[in-house]
């Protein structure tokens, strides 16, 4: 999977252009699970006219793919649980929906 980017991990949601957003949970999601497969997708044009769509067709809808060391025997709830709460800042700033493939 191709690497962009890096953004800093502790960086707010607030701080970045919305069309930065992928690439931000991508390494705030690498740096907090070190995850050892790892992509995010932006579907938010997918979405135009859906709840949640801002009718910018990015920043509201995303995909992630994910695998990482730290899922080791935690079940499936649990290992959303972690994506989850390593994002919670961008669904604090208009996140509306997150797939979550577990690799």
């Amino acid at each position: 999977m191709t690497q962009p980017a890096m953004i800093d991990p502790s960086l707010s949601p607030s701080e970045l252009p919305l069309e930065q957003w992928a690439q931000a949970m991508q390494s705030r999601l690498q740096a907090r699970l070190q995850a050892t497969q790892l992509q995010v997708l932006d579907e938010s044009y997918k979405h135009a006219g859906h709840a949640g769509a801002n009718g910018l067709g990015f920043g509201t809808h995303f995909r992630v793919r994910i695998a990482s060391p730290m899922f080791t025997d935690m079940p499936r709830v649990k290992r959303h649980r972690l994506v989850y709460d390593a994002l919670q800042d961008f669904f604090d700033q208009g996140v509306h929906a997150l797939a979550i493939e577990l690799f």
